[in-house]
């Protein structure tokens, strides 16, 4: 009884205290899809992994860039680099390895292969955090389902994706669905959310980014 009463007062506590955020960046892919590791692109000038840590810096309290076991051998020694302890479940593991190494931060989580994520889009997401919900994340503007991969997850979330592990689940998209707890939002910039998976979606995304290098030397 009094180890639910305590479990109760800190879930509460969660509730209602806005907690340190800390970023991580998804890396440990094996990017099986897209034929080449995604996490080391060059989309704007250094690998995506480093470009996305960068971007996440000035937002957040700390920031780790989630690899996979055997990986972080050949990682830059200027990024903090977290193990995934839970593997074989790819992001939801590196989420989970993220919680278990500090459970009463936030962690606002994106996955490497998102080259036109941009400051406005994660200040907007930041802006609008509910720390009452368990998540606060954007709807995706391709499937209008939410996206888990650009999302902060509050310390109480930690609790209910190892509930829904035990129950077989290994998709974030899924928990946020099924729980009914999470904050959505519609984002500023659709293509802000665009995953680039294939050599399609590379194609697709490097003339976005032309076209948009090329509006901002204009003006």
């Amino acid at each position: 009884m009094a180890i639910k009463l305590y479990k109760r007062h800190r879930l509460n506590r969660m509730n209602t205290e806005k907690s340190i955020i800390n970023g991580l960046v998804l890396a440990g892919g094996k990017s099986k899809r897209m034929g080449r590791n995604k996490s080391s692109i060059h989309w704007h000038g250094k690998e995506q992994q480093y470009y996305m840590a960068d971007l996440l810096k000035p937002l957040c309290n700390k920031v780790y860039i989630s690899h996979r076991q055997g990986q972080q051998a050949q990682a830059n020694k200027d990024y903090k680099t977290l193990v995934d302890t839970y593997t074989g479940i790819g992001p939801y593991g590196a989420i989970l390895s993220a919680f278990r190494f500090q459970p009463d931060a936030a962690w606002l989580v994106i996955a490497c292969d998102l080259p036109l994520l941009d400051t406005n889009t994660l200040k907007h997401l930041l802006a609008n955090r509910n720390v009452n919900a368990m998540a606060t994340t954007f709807q995706s503007p391709h499937d209008g389902l939410p996206e888990p991969l650009i999302t902060i997850w509050e310390p109480k979330s930690h609790e209910v994706l190892l509930s829904f592990l035990s129950n077989g689940y290994t998709c974030p998209r899924k928990v946020l669905i099924k729980s009914e707890d999470a904050h959505i939002l519609q984002p500023p910039d659709s293509n802000a959310l665009m995953n680039v998976n294939t050599p399609e979606d590379f194609k697709k995304a490097e003339q976005i980014i032309i076209q948009n290098h090329e509006l901002h030397n204009a003006g």
